[in-house]
């Protein structure tokens, strides 16, 4: 969530950033400006009332000493006025301090000064690619079919037992996913993150805290009689983790990892682009999340950024590094740089990985600060990033390690996989 006050002195400089999100925030970011003038109005005047009260009551006290009951009881009365009021001032000021709140939560972060502009996720800007794209044999398959062929991953059992998008992997396949989530953790601890496991259902005010509500209560799995959602992603608990925290300044950087399920409704998702792995409802993922002094976190962004190149440099796949315009980043983030991998097989890229800095949007919205070397409450940074998520990272190694002989293993998982290929 923006900081009023920054809105309050940076009218221009917010409706400017807005618009590279092609957003009008003309409008908006004058009532939010509107209302917090109002707030503070009602709270001066309940303040004003609240000290001319007590005075009162100090008077009442001093007068009924002094024997003079007469002029004690008028002000005991003109005291009863002022409470009245200054109860109509405090329900007042609380429901302009909730409107002020709700309207904040409608504006997405501001986009940093090297986001380009752009529409659609045509205008995301290449910054790095690597890996040559393997040239396959005749006769190649796209991974839903090479799956169906050796017997790994059954999608047709999943909407038997669920629906579409809960794929069931069985043997090899079960090994191979398995693989990939423990090589992921133990990089990302190698690294310095330190490993935890959280619930995999959140309530209403995690949702709130890393920013998928309001904005994205439609694409979430909600358990209504209990009001918990199904995490779309572990940066979610992870995150709150640090809800209502104070960090000292040297505490930070905080680096945490963590393998989860992750659930998305994907509502509207259909067509040929989102068969198979390509799009579920449910994947499993291990997520890096970092908490970092402001004056740290575009360097951590960086060092995410060539740790999850690591990773892709190690699974020999074919990849590159967008930097996501305007019209094509998350609502909470100020910087994101998505990570796709090449599908030889269908001939188009698929993204793997998404690493974004939120600056302080989220730890607004958490109340996550540290205590700085002056003794202030500040706003951390947060930011977090796949490392990875696993069902395109799949799809693309069966289907760029396809040979007539069987699916190759990627050398770096075979300890963890326990064999070579899968015939």
């Amino acid at each position: 969530m923006l900081q009023i006050a920054f809105i309050r002195d940076n009218q221009e400089k917010v409706i400017k950033a807005l618009a590279k999100r092609n957003i009008d925030a003309k409008s908006v970011v004058e009532e939010v400006v509107q209302l917090d003038e109002n707030r503070r109005a009602a709270q001066v005047e309940l303040d004003n009332t609240l000290s001319e009260s007590n005075k009162l009551s100090k008077d009442i006290g001093e007068l009924m000493k002094a024997g003079e009951k007469a002029k004690a009881a008028i002000l005991k009365e003109k005291t009863v006025s002022l409470k009245e009021k200054s109860k109509e001032l405090s329900e007042k000021a609380e429901a302009l301090a909730v409107e002020l709140t709700n309207k904040l939560y409608t504006l997405p972060n501001l986009p940093a000064d090297i986001v380009p502009e752009g529409k659609t996720p045509d205008d995301n800007l290449n910054v790095f690619q690597e890996g040559d794209i393997p040239v396959l044999h005749e006769g190649a398959q796209p991974h839903w079919e090479l799956v169906k062929k050796y017997d790994i991953i059954d999608f047709e059992l999943g909407v038997k037992i669920t629906g579409a998008g809960f794929p069931v992997y069985k043997g090899k396949g079960a090994r191979l996913q398995r693989a990939l989530i423990n090589y992921f953790l133990d990089k990302n601890t190698a690294a310095g993150y330190n490993e935890v496991q959280v619930p995999h259902l959140v309530n209403e005010a995690s949702g709130f805290g890393t920013g998928q509500l309001p904005d994205k209560e439609g694409q979430m799995y909600h358990s209504t009689i209990d009001d918990l959602y199904l995490i779309p992603t572990a940066e979610v608990p992870v995150t709150n983790l640090f809800r209502d925290v104070i960090l000292n300044e040297s505490d930070l950087p905080v680096l945490h990892t963590a393998y989860t399920p992750c659930f998305r409704r994907e509502a509207g998702s259909y067509g040929a682009h989102v068969r198979g792995l390509n799009r579920l409802h449910q994947f499993d993922k291990v997520e890096i999340v970092r908490v970092e002094h402001p004056d740290n976190s575009y360097a951590a962004l960086d060092g995410m950024v060539e740790h999850v190149k690591e990773i892709l440099q190690e699974l020999k796949l074919p990849y590159r590094v967008l930097r996501l315009c305007g019209g094509d980043m998350g609502f909470t983030s100020a910087l994101t740089y998505d990570f796709e991998v090449f599908s030889t097989a269908q001939d188009r890229w698929l993204e793997i990985s998404s690493v974004s800095n939120f600056e302080t949007f989220q730890a607004n919205r958490l109340k996550l600060r540290f205590k700085d070397k002056d003794g202030k409450n500040q706003l951390a940074h947060t930011l977090n990033g796949s490392s990875l998520a696993l069902p395109r990272v799949l799809a693309g190694i069966i289907e760029n390690y396809q040979t007539p002989e069987g699916i190759v293993i990627p050398e770096v998982l075979r300890p963890y996989c326990g064999f070579d290929i899968i015939n």
